[in-house]
């Protein structure tokens, strides 16, 4: 027997062990006795909710944590973001640049608000968007932009979804005008079709402007949804407002040829000088390094290949106010390096599902408009640069963190700045 079965079977023999079968029957049974604390019915955000939250919680350190006099006086602004509220967490931020980005939308120098307590995150990014800037700075380009919702619909068998299927294919101008009416911002670009059996996938993907667009596309899928109820000559037997098909906040292949949120790759050229002197390797070996942990990322069944997007993609927006349950699908990506012709390293990054605007949300909330506005990026108009700096700063990240793994410093620079 391999001797990781055997470990796995130690371990839960040593974590039942100790319990007679009593005790364990006793311990995983469900228990129906009333809880001692019950949170007020009202999940509003009152100074009067707020303090009754607190009378039951009856813990002063905590509240003076999470309840200091900054986040007393600004209650209000967090209102339309969180149910039951009791105060506010602070988390470290940090900053890395100047990232230069050459973008369709951002153009310039970027210093980028990161929020995280990992240590080791900020200076590898730091250090990542201080070589691409020496190197001239990253290219960068939205390829496209799209936020599906996808509604469900069982019938009695096949001939009956079909049936459908041709009913829904004629009322496409209707389904636009129904669904533009839910919003100001937000419009319906495009309507396709997966029939599985007797079940029927409607797929609406919308433009959602500035905004990071999840709420906005539920609402007006739900008016379209509602309309076909109450409309379709052949009715459904089950129907729902999402099949799962959309990717939302999950890993997905299907948007590394499409897109959910905001499609943009980025790229930058680096001398080998360059790539000595700031991650102490060679473009070779940085390649060599890349198709290895490509074949290793292949093998764990990997959707997408990069080092740790998700590292970036989770500080920047916990700091800059999108939903960071999004890092789930937007940390799906390509990552490519290689050596040119002329032998500087080629670095590459393409990332299809950047969930994340520059309006709504919770982009409002004071430190995350304070993040945005670091960047020079708060309000409309600027969603499409904020994905262009994000698609650069995790391209930043990969050339750091693959350097330090080529370098042998990895681990140090962990220890270092982890342990002191």
């Amino acid at each position: 027997m391999p001797k990781l079965n055997l470990h796995r079977r130690d371990y839960l023999t040593s974590v039942l062990s100790h319990l007679s079968a009593e005790e364990m029957q006793q311990r995983l049974s469900p228990d129906h006795t009333t809880p001692v604390r019950k949170l007020p019915r009202s999940p509003f955000l009152t100074p009067n909710s707020v303090a009754k939250r607190w009378q039951i919680l009856d813990n002063d350190g905590a509240k003076a944590q999470l309840l200091d006099p900054a986040t007393q006086a600004q209650m209000s602004r967090y209102q339309k973001n969180i149910e039951n509220f009791i105060g506010t967490v602070k988390l470290p931020v940090g900053i890395a640049g100047p990232l230069r980005v050459n973008g369709l939308f951002a153009q310039g120098d970027y210093t980028v608000p990161l929020a995280t307590s990992e240590a080791a995150l900020v200076a590898s990014y730091h250090r990542g968007a201080q070589l691409i800037t020496q190197a001239g700075g990253a290219t960068a380009m939205l390829l496209n932009e799209g936020v599906t919702r996808t509604p469900c619909f069982a019938f009695a068998d096949l001939a009956h979804a079909g049936q459908f299927v041709a009913w829904a294919v004629t009322r496409y101008g209707d389904f636009k005008q129904v669904a533009e009416s839910t919003t100001r911002h937000g419009k319906l670009s495009d309507i396709s079709v997966n029939i599985e059996g007797n079940h029927v996938y409607l797929v609406f993907e919308y433009l959602t402007g500035d905004a990071s667009g999840q709420n906005m596309v539920t609402i007006s899928t739900n008016a379209v949804f509602e309309y076909i109820l109450h409309n379709t000559p052949v009715k459904p037997e089950q129907a729902y407002l999402d099949g799962n098909l959309s990717g939302d906040k999950k890993a997905t292949a299907q948007t590394l040829r499409s897109v959910r949120g905001k499609k943009v790759t980025a790229e930058v050229h680096i001398s080998p000088a360059l790539v000595k002197q700031y991650l102490h390797t060679t473009p070779e070996q940085m390649a060599d390094f890349t198709r290895m942990t490509t074949v290793g990322g292949t093998l764990s069944g990997s959707i997408g290949i990069n080092a740790h997007y998700a590292n970036a993609l989770a500080a920047f927006y916990i700091a800059c106010g999108q939903d960071a349950a999004c890092v789930a699908e937007s940390a799906v990506g390509i990552t490519r390096i290689e050596v040119a012709r002329n032998g500087d390293l080629y670095a590459s990054v393409t990332l299809p599902n950047l969930m994340l605007g520059t309006v709504g949300g919770g982009t409002s909330l004071p430190s995350q408009h304070a993040c945005l506005d670091l960047l020079g990026l708060a309000g409309s108009g600027q969603s499409q640069a904020l994905a262009e700096v994000c698609a650069t700063l995790c391209l930043a990240g990969e050339l750091s963190i693959v350097g330090a793994f080529c370098a042998g410093h990895f681990s140090r620079a962990h220890h270092k700045l982890a342990r002191g």
